[in-house]
């Protein structure tokens, strides 16, 4: 073939408009595919895992108090988020986010291998270390990684990411109907298992399909330099020291958990937010991108603090005050956290479909976010007429309805934080800005650790009265904020 040819040819393939699906990307389908099994698990293993922390021996479980074990729940959840901030700071510095997608979900399966198959409290440490390091280092790079196929100003960004969320609730829905199943039927190591199994189906799916990516996201945005490997290195060693100490000395133990994390957490935010606005790499109008984040963050933060609830005090009241009798059959308690999803499915694809037809239309980011935040307050208060009473009284259709305002809610505030992230991350620390939006879903649930842990059924007035008002507040906060944010955002709606 003569050179003219084979540059006709390449010319071809240059000029052939890029594979789409839906309209999108087509490295979304992948993407979204391999998040909806980590879901599936992920989800699928914390339903249950409240249940198996304080369910007596006699009934499967571990035999923890349930205050305790509330509250570890919600900074399990958190420690989940914060792990982010390692698989980002990999991604960025080291391998590349493509990569750190594949080893995170192939950690997460180990973890939930070891809860199907090691016994006591050796496998659910075990089990939770490895899905907690998993998770983060998927999690935070395969929503990076989605960000990366649009461009800044792309208008298809907030659709694209209510379908990929759409696939993070459809995993989210199928995982604890299985095991919640699995779990009445067979016990708790089933459940776990199942949760494997769903993982290396993840996997699979994302080699098979891996092309569809192309080059995104296969270097690392800013690599480390080799003089700063040894440091680098000495610090991990350092911190982790420190971490062993603290547990095993009892400075840090499951009652205390929670609070502690919170606490960590929070630093670490101040410290990402201080690195990042302070970084010569970072333009001005980058920084002032960044500072329009902040009270976004905080908000994220409240809803997460809101929703985590789920699997904290939600799961407490699910399995003790609801009535899941359907029609002569008792259904398992963890399905409280599908039937929110039952909502979010439908909700998210009518989201998608207005947000594109809207354009620039479209409620801005702050507005949606809180519009979101007064809605799960409200979900709270919507409790109170139920609350105080004795046994399983609460409906379990009253319930469903209520989920609704939750499933608007959790649509209006999580994909739209996921594309704002992405937005308005500067090209030095894309995956890492990405971080801070898990670090606030971590500080909000490990928040959601310490509310749980406050839960009794004597005090279920108080609490969601409180926690109701609190929801109403921070809303309005952010949309006081609204006007500031909106200035210092630029084209980013």
């Amino acid at each position: 073939m003569s050179q003219t040819a084979e540059r006709e040819d390449d010319a071809t393939v240059e000029a052939r408009p890029p594979r789409t699906i839906l309209g999108h990307p087509i490295g979304l389908a992948n993407l979204l595919g391999v998040e909806l099994w980590e879901r599936f698990s992920f989800y699928g293993m914390v339903t249950i895992l409240p249940y198996y922390l304080y369910y007596s021996l006699d009934e499967g479980g571990l035999g923890i108090p349930q205050p305790a074990a509330l509250g570890f729940v919600g900074a399990y959840a958190g420690l989940v988020y914060l792990s982010t901030m390692l698989g980002s700071w990999l991604a960025d510095r080291v391998l590349g986010m493509e990569r750190m997608v594949f080893y995170g979900g192939f950690v997460v399966m180990l973890g939930h291998v070891a809860l199907a198959l090691l016994p006591g409290f050796g496998g659910v440490s075990t089990g939770l270390v490895l899905v907690a390091i998993g998770a983060g280092a998927l999690k935070a790079n395969a929503s990076s990684l989605l960000g990366t196929l649009y461009a800044r100003d792309d208008r298809r960004t907030d659709s694209g990411f209510s379908i990929f969320y759409l696939g993070i609730t459809v995993g989210s829905f199928f995982g604890p109907l299985l095991t919640g199943l699995l779990n009445d039927s067979r016990g708790f190591h089933f459940a776990f298992g199942a949760a494997a199994v769903g993982m290396l189906l993840g996997l699979v799916q994302y080699v098979a399909f891996r092309r569809n990516l192309g080059t995104a996201g296969k270097a690392p945005g800013n690599p480390l330099p080799r003089t700063a490997i040894t440091r680098t290195v000495v610090f991990a060693v350092a911190s982790a020291s420190v971490v062993a100490a603290a547990l095993l000395t009892g400075v840090v133990n499951l009652s205390n958990l929670a609070q502690v994390l919170s606490i960590v957490v929070s630093l670490a935010a101040v410290v990402y937010f201080v690195v990042i606005l302070t970084s010569p790499k970072v333009t001005k109008d980058e920084r002032s991108r960044v500072r329009a984040f902040i009270p976004m963050f905080l908000s994220i933060t409240v809803f997460a603090a809101l929703f985590t609830q789920m699997f904290t005090a939600f799961a407490a009241y699910s399995d003790e005050r609801i009535d899941w009798n359907i029609f002569g059959w008792t259904a398992p308690s963890s399905w409280l956290f599908l039937a929110e999803t039952v909502w979010v499915m439908p909700l998210l694809a009518m989201a998608s479909a207005i947000w594109v037809r809207l354009g620039d239309r479209a409620p801005s980011t702050p507005t949606k976010l809180g519009v979101g935040i007064m809605l799960s307050g409200i979900c709270f208060l919507l409790f109170l007429p139920f609350a105080g009473g004795t046994g399983k009284t609460t409906p379990a259709l009253y319930v469903f309805l209520i989920l609704l305002i939750l499933a608007v809610a959790e649509v209006l505030v999580a994909p739209i934080g996921l594309a704002v992230t992405t937005k308005l991350a500067p090209q030095a620390f894309r995956a890492q800005l990405m971080a801070l939006y898990f670090i606030a879903s971590a500080l909000g649930s490990s928040l959601s650790g310490v509310i749980g842990s406050f839960y009794h059924s004597t005090s279920e007035f108080a609490y969601f009265l409180v926690i109701g008002l609190a929801g109403l507040a921070a809303g309005g906060l952010m949309f006081a904020f609204g006007p500031w944010i909106r200035r210092h955002l630029g084209r980013v709606r």
